[in-house]
């Protein structure tokens, strides 16, 4: 039996760090930093580690592959880990690097001002500051203001067609086709400038009404990152970038994974969490630096002048129980500063997990509307889910004499007049509880926190009112359509 007082104390023995030890990879210079528990580096061997760690992930995984000259999109915050990312794909198109990097890479900055209450000034001030970055790496560079969500095309919520297989045999070839053409492609890469998008007032003061309905701060940071992906995905899209790659560290995904169970995220962990996330189909979300914690990052980026930004967040100078993935947060921070292996151990549990939900059809239908993943509320009725939404379904349906049970809380909430000779005639407006059948249970509990589902984007709307009309016209002609098992 472990005797905590006497042998552990609570706490992790970790021997104190010493003057003059040598660095554990060249046995000769001095260390100058001292990563984990015998990991110390000279200033050298440290940048030669870091820039290997991002060229393993990439090779391990095998994702982008030759053929993708200018198709890979790097998603940048202003933080240290984004920027860190920015500064190891420029290393390796460098021309000293031992083995490049075969892609040519462009830049993605969502401005989420709007949503934080940050004023014009603010904006500008941080716009320009990343603007400076992004024009010194000499990359394409596009500038998005989150309300630029609101002229979205329905599109974006519907997933695209893969990308073919490049493995085996083919891989050579395309290797050598890149070769050939690499030049031709390199020569015009430098000319190509990109015009900052410009948003409109009307759509300001739409993303000011849509955050101001969310009662949350947890809701309206999930809400933050859904319409942040959507405004990246159509980035992608629009561009022809079929890769993008996301800045997230092993401490940031440590927090988001232990975050997005306590949001009912569960099905979609290997998602939200792995290196490579396929949900879109044609465009996948890469994340190189998910083997880097953010000291490792943090010690890189003063070491070797990594410019980054500071942006304030919904979360910024709030309380640590504002929200749930603020909490998450300071819980895994804390507990890795006593316990230096925990964020380790919760992301090493991560690379073991895998989407347990069988391969459903790529129809829209069978993928959630805003999160883009397989929906996870088709359960049994002996399941804790069913009956928490028919006692919800229970509590909201009001007595009327001409309405039938399935509809009378829709159309008595509408106040609309039923016809006593037939069924119910409600007006058929989008409504919560149309909208919550189309979301996956973590999205269901965040549209829940939203007062008024009209403050949402045009193109959620449009394309949840199109999934209900088809859903409809399923069902009346349902028994006129023929079943995979009848014969022919």
């Amino acid at each position: 039996m472990c005797q905590v007082d006497e042998e552990y104390n609570g706490l992790e023995k970790t021997p104190a760090p010493t003057l003059n030890k040598k660095c554990v990879k060249c046995k000769e210079e001095t260390a100058v930093l001292n990563i984990r528990v015998n990991d110390a580096f000279c200033r050298s061997c440290f940048k030669e580690y870091f820039i290997h760690k991002f060229r393993a992930m990439l090779g391990k995984n095998r994702v982008i592959f030759p053929q993708e000259k200018v198709n890979v999109l790097l998603a940048v915050s202003g933080g240290s880990a984004s920027c860190a990312m920015v500064s190891q794909v420029q290393e390796g198109l460098s021309r000293d690097a031992p083995k490049k990097l075969r892609f040519l890479p462009g830049i993605i900055y969502i401005d989420e001002g709007g949503a934080c209450g940050l004023s014009s000034d603010e904006r500008q001030r941080s716009v320009a500051q990343l603007k400076k970055i992004f024009t010194e790496t000499g990359f394409p560079y596009f500038i998005v203001p989150l309300e630029q969500v609101f002229s979205l095309p329905t599109s974006v919520l519907v997933p695209g067609t893969s990308d073919p297989d490049w493995s085996g045999a083919s891989y050579k070839i395309a290797v050598d086709e890149f070769i050939r053409e690499k030049q031709e492609v390199t020569s015009g890469v430098d000319q190509l400038s990109l015009d900052d998008s410009v948003c409109a007032p009307e759509h300001t003061q739409s993303l000011h009404r849509l955050f101001s309905s969310i009662k949350t701060l947890t809701a309206k940071e999930d809400m933050l990152h859904t319409l942040r992906q959507h405004l990246i995905l159509h980035t992608a899209r629009v561009n022809g970038y079929s890769k993008v790659m996301m800045g997230d560290s092993c401490s940031r995904l440590a927090v988001k994974l232990l975050s997005n169970i306590a949001l009912g995220r569960g099905a979609a962990l290997a998602s939200d969490t792995g290196f490579s996330d396929t949900r879109y189909g044609d465009v996948v979300i890469v994340r190189p630096m998910r083997d880097y914690s953010s000291k490792e990052i943090v010690f890189y980026s003063r070491m070797f002048h990594v410019p980054s930004a500071f942006i304030p967040s919904l979360d910024t100078k709030t309380p640590n129980k504002s929200s749930i993935q603020h909490l998450t947060e300071s819980f895994v921070t804390n507990l890795q500063s006593d316990f230096p292996s925990t964020v380790s151990t919760i992301y090493r549990t991560s690379e073991k997990l895998h989407t347990a939900l069988p391969q459903r059809s790529q129809e829209p239908a069978s993928k959630c509307l805003l999160c883009l993943c397989a929906i996870d509320t088709t359960v049994d009725e002996a399941s804790a889910l069913h009956a928490t939404l028919v006692s919800e379904r229970l509590s909201q349906i009001k007595p009327h004499e001409s309405c039938d049970g399935v509809n009378a809380a829709r159309c008595c909430g509408e106040g609309q007049g039923c016809g006593s000779t037939g069924p119910c005639s409600y007006n058929r407006s989008l409504l919560n509880e149309d909208l919550k059948t189309l979301l996956c249970y973590s999205c269901r509990l965040t549209v829940k926190d939203v007062e008024a589902v009209s403050t949402l984007p045009t193109y959620i709307t449009t394309e949840a009112e199109k999934r209900q009309t088809r859903s409809r016209m399923k069902m009346q002609i349902s028994e006129y359509l023929l079943n995979d098992d009848d014969d022919e």
